[in-house]
């Protein structure tokens, strides 16, 4: 998305982010070092993307019973209970705080949540035959609407004894999600906190899923802009204050190559049946770093 200066605002009008500030004194020197970014070639985020006070408590309120939800979810999850479970977990958890799970019939998905085992990269479909073992690893997925405000995040589970290798995977995508965190520098690219990720995966002989990356999430589900994980420095769309999106890489203990299946159009597996791992975080872009939302 390139940035398009709309037409210009007198100094002194109202300023369009919906503060009630005139526009010199809250937005106009930031629409002008856009401009200047922009000018260069660079992709700048549009004023869609900006996020006003109003929409970001509105959003940290969704945050709110996301979090709780994958709380319930960590106290509850144990060998032996079906994904389905979880699924009943998320959905009444949501409902009862006065959300709505977001994924439920999100383009005819399903389910509540996904719950993505071990080769499952994402996209696991709750069932009631699908039973957790000791040993698996499992990635769930939760997202949330309040008042017309989303909030997204996953989490990873090692059920019971899991083997080392799979566990180290799953402590050093983490350790991805925490690199991203410390690289959303405002004004800075989304590039660079991409490569970022991407190399800490890589140093430890991972690879990065390329096709699917993070996304923009506050008043709507899946915004502007994709957030890639193999992005290069000084690369992708420029990081602003207001600026709201998931840094959820998914990292294959083989291959990057994936698949979908067929039959229900939605879980997405590894290619050679390696594990795979994902945690995902929501971020503000703040004036002078970040405030994570969700975890």
């Amino acid at each position: 998305m390139t940035y398009y200066a709309p037409p210009k605002i007198d100094r002194n009008a109202p300023c369009w982010c919906g503060s009630g500030r005139k526009y010199k004194s809250c937005h106009q020197h930031f629409d002008e070092k856009i401009h200047e970014f922009a000018m260069q070639g660079h992709i700048v985020p549009d004023r869609s993307i900006i996020k006003n006070e109003r929409q970001i408590q509105g959003i940290r309120e969704s945050a709110k019973i996301n979090i709780a939800v994958l709380d319930e979810v960590a106290d509850k999850i144990r060998a032996g209970m079906t994904t389905q479970q979880i699924d009943d977990i998320v959905y009444n958890t949501t409902v009862k705080m006065g959300g709505i799970p977001a994924d439920l019939h999100y383009e005819g998905y399903p389910k509540s949540v996904c719950t993505s085992i071990n080769d499952q990269v994402c996209h696991g479909i709750p069932s009631e035959t699908t039973v957790l073992k000791d040993g698996d690893i499992i990635n769930v997925d939760c997202s949330t609407i309040l008042n017309g405000f989303f909030s997204d995040s996953s989490r990873m589970f090692c059920i019971g004894d899991v083997p080392e290798e799979n566990r180290k995977l799953v402590e050093v995508v983490k350790e991805c999600v925490e690199i991203g965190i410390k690289n959303v520098i405002p004004w800075h690219f989304l590039g660079d906190m991409g490569h970022a990720v991407h190399q800490h995966a890589l140093d430890h002989g991972y690879s990065v899923v390329k096709e699917i990356g993070g996304h923009g999430c506050g008043l709507e589900f899946h915004e502007d802009p994709f957030v890639s994980y193999v992005s290069k420095p000084g690369t992708e769309m420029l990081m602003v204050p207001g600026m709201c999106f998931t840094i959820e890489p998914m990292v294959n203990m083989g291959t990057d190559e994936i698949f979908q299946d067929e039959e229900n159009g939605w879980s997405i597996y590894t290619a050679d049946g390696k594990p795979s791992a994902q945690w995902e975080v929501q971020v503000l872009v703040t004036e002078d770093g970040r405030e994570v939302i969700t975890y």
